[in-house]
């Protein structure tokens, strides 16, 4: 049973004229008869009586008929459904950012590509770097956006300017209005850190390790998992952070945080999706949004630690 069959079976029932069915088609009569043949044939009932040139649907016919439109509505739906799909008049886009990209970099797209197209509903989970990677290595998401290192470069399909670690501290702390910090001090004043499995957290070590400092060797009382959290710890006198430039510019704007330049290098932020899934227009479409490059949110012209 074909859906050509079952157009053609519906334009004789309603008509109840194999000829007029046949010309309203633009098909011969001869291919109308054949196709409701094989029909009857593969149900093996009669659909329709044979009364002069006029014919009348059997009971198994008027089942069929209910049935057949109703196909053909929603085969017609999904047709429909598609071309909005293709147009960007519906569908879906499912979003997942690594923390600093979730919450400082990513909300201005997603309101620019809602109006661009507001027939397609985003949806955007917030997690860790892993998670995201997690996440588009599942096809749990259709991109995933993160800051820092990316173990599979084949998930990366674009990369742009993203920020730059900042080692910042409270009003109270020692080193506020300090504009350089010596390497060796670093282990002299309690540390706030982001969770395992943070870029963050990924890079700075690294960056520590490069520089001949084992980051096992600051003190970090305090874990937390979320930049806004870290910064609020400091500019209470938890301690001292190393965090995102675009977190902290307003606290710093406030004087209620200094930032200290770090030598870690400028962090571009990764647009990823998986190689083996289709990419669908909603996703290609955000995709070709985000990756117009934005300058860092705090300049950085020398390194304020020292070696």
């Amino acid at each position: 049973m074909t859906l050509e069959q079952l157009r053609i079976f519906v334009a004789v029932a309603e008509r109840r004229h194999f000829t007029q069915a046949a010309q309203d088609l633009c098909l011969t009569q001869s291919a109308v008869s054949a196709a409701i043949a094989t029909l009857e044939r593969n149900l093996a009932q009669p659909l329709f009586d044979r009364i002069g040139r006029r014919v009348e649907l059997t009971r198994a016919g008027l089942v069929l008929l209910t049935e057949a439109r109703a196909i053909l509505r929603r085969a017609d739906d999904a047709v429909r459904r598609l071309a909005e799909l293709s147009d960007l008049l519906s569908g879906d886009l499912c979003l997942f950012g690594s923390n600093t990209v979730a919450n400082y970099w990513l909300p201005p797209f997603m309101h620019r590509f809602r109006i661009d197209h507001p027939g397609v509903a985003v949806s955007l989970t917030i997690g860790n770097t892993e998670q995201a990677l997690s996440a588009i290595q599942a096809s749990a998401t259709d991109l995933a956006l993160v800051e820092g290192t990316v173990t599979d470069p084949s998930l990366i399909i674009g990369s742009v300017p993203g920020d730059r670690l900042v080692l910042v501290v409270g009003r109270n702390h020692p080193w506020f209005g300090q504009p350089r910090i010596d390497l060796e001090s670093l282990v002299t004043t309690p540390w706030v850190s982001r969770e395992l499995g943070s870029g963050t957290r990924r890079l700075f070590e690294d960056c520590l390790r490069r520089h001949g400092v084992d980051p096992d060797s600051l003190p970090a009382p305090l874990v937390l998992p979320s930049g806004e959290a870290i910064k609020r710890a400091v500019s209470a006198g938890a301690g001292a952070a190393v965090l995102s430039d675009r977190i902290v510019v307003h606290e710093i704007a406030l004087g209620l945080l200094h930032a200290i330049p770090t030598p870690c290098p400028p962090r571009p932020f990764h647009l990823l999706h998986h190689p083996a899934r289709h990419i669908s227009r909603a996703a290609a479409a955000f995709a070709a949004l985000v990756m117009k490059p934005i300058a860092p949110a705090i300049g950085h012209s020398k390194p304020g630690m020292v070696e």
